[in-house]
């Protein structure tokens, strides 16, 4: 019998034949990879330098990664592996210590010592791993490895040049190998692994380990995204490209993406307040223009589900943390309460109302513009108001997470307000 027939008996019949195995077997099939894992599981045939694992959230695919490197430790004592994933901490908490980590799925007798000082894992015959963080490409330098696993490359900041770190690093045994596993996202690492030649590829959908994991949750998801560009991406594994007519190509936010940021000359709060306390989110972000007029979007403080109390109090912690000297608030959704609730959050600056008489796309064209003509920059990493941004397309359409570009929209305004041009030509605001 499979894992898979075992798995889709009833859970007493699956019980009654666990039961019937001899205890000697039964131990061992409990730590036995090849016969848990599920067919689609089974990495691609042949030798390759690398291998690239993309699939839905819940797939699987930490635990592929780790029964990899199970594998090659225990098989050879001279295997030298490195665990990258975005930071150290997440390298800890779910390649070494997590449920489908290394500690957890190695059987006691072979279980490895893990050394945190170190950064190391040892295996009982002498083989070794050790941890890294992507967000210090440069850390990997000086190493020398036979394999690396790298994990969830798409939320890397520094991706490409921690993987080409940790490529050159890849310099003992006749046959060093990678393997990377992620959920798909089309930033730059992820696309360059997609087309490099030699470069093996599997993957899948949520669905596919349905059977261990819980109904409701994953009914729930469905019954909630369908088949929207989130659904696809997270749960079916897709690589999804920028939509047609966007306004915000991701190729667009990479380029704008900078390292460092000019002294500032103004620096405001963009907010756009959620229509309903029924989960909207509230959109807090925080911009900040030079003395030569290029605008920096510093950070998003935008949250989700707030009550009014709770969304002022973040635009509040906002305005503080960056020193702003103004609140741009849209107002279309009652502006004197918006005002009023601010002001209870002890929001002491300056808060000016803005009305649109454009949608939430029209309105982000000439802000998209100022990217395009290298005016406004990006000063950091922020996941979600880049996919709201991007979901932006031109004809007013959003393709982007969510109901509305709640985040994108306050982006929009703080910019606008930054930099006189874009009012001039662009957004028809009226100032109350």
């Amino acid at each position: 019998m499979t894992a898979e027939e075992l798995l889709a008996l009833p859970p007493a019949a699956r019980a009654a034949w666990l039961k019937a195995l001899r205890k000697d077997k039964a131990e061992a099939l409990e730590w036995d990879w090849s016969f848990w894992q599920r067919s689609d599981q089974a990495l691609p045939p042949g030798w390759w330098r690398s291998c690239l694992v993309m699939a839905g959230r819940g797939y699987g695919k930490t635990r592929m990664g780790a029964e990899w490197v199970r594998g090659l430790a225990e098989a050879d004592p001279s295997a030298r592996i490195a665990l990258v994933a975005a930071t150290l901490a997440e390298a800890r908490m779910i390649m070494v210590e997590g449920e489908s980590g290394l500690l957890s799925i190695a059987p006691p007798q072979l279980r490895p010592a893990y050394e945190p000082s170190l950064r190391r894992l040892r295996w009982p015959n002498g083989a070794e791993a050790t941890l890294h963080g992507a967000a210090e490409p440069d850390s990997l330098r000086g190493h020398q490895h036979s394999h690396g696993w790298a994990d969830e490359i798409a939320k890397w900041e520094k991706g490409e040049a921690a993987w080409d770190n940790l490529m050159l690093t890849l310099r003992l045994g006749a046959r060093p190998q990678a393997m990377a596993t992620t959920t798909p996202r089309p930033v730059p690492l992820v696309r360059r692994l997609m087309a490099e030649p030699g470069v093996a590829r599997t993957g899948g959908a949520t669905q596919a380990n349905a059977a261990n994991l819980p109904r409701g949750w994953l009914a729930g998801l469905h019954s909630v995204y369908g088949q929207s560009r989130l659904a696809r991406q997270e749960l079916q594994g897709e690589l999804i490209e920028d939509v047609e007519g966007a306004l915000f190509p991701r190729d667009l936010l990479e380029r704008a993406r900078v390292d460092a940021v000019p002294e500032l000359a103004r620096i405001v709060v963009g907010v756009d307040p959620p229509a309903s306390s029924g989960g909207d989110a509230c959109g807090i972000v925080v911009a900040g223009v030079s003395g030569n007029g290029r605008v920096f979007v510093l950070a998003d403080a935008s949250v989700r589900g707030a009550s009014p109390e709770g969304w002022a109090r973040a635009v509040a912690q906002a305005a503080a943390a960056w020193n702003a000297d103004r609140v741009i608030a849209e107002a279309n959704q009652g502006g004197d309460m918006v005002i009023a609730t601010l002001r209870a959050a002890d929001v002491s600056l300056p808060v000016k109302k803005v009305h649109a008489s454009r949608g939430k796309v029209a309105r982000a064209e000439p802000v998209a513009a100022l990217f395009e003509a290298g005016r406004a920059f990006l000063a950091g990493h922020f996941a979600q108001l880049e996919d709201e941004l991007a979901g932006l397309c031109s004809g007013g359409r959003y393709e982007g997470p969510g109901r509305s570009p709640d985040r994108a929209d306050a982006a929009v305004w703080a910019v606008s307000e930054l930099v006189a041009g874009v009012r001039n030509g662009g957004p028809r605001v009226r100032v109350v």
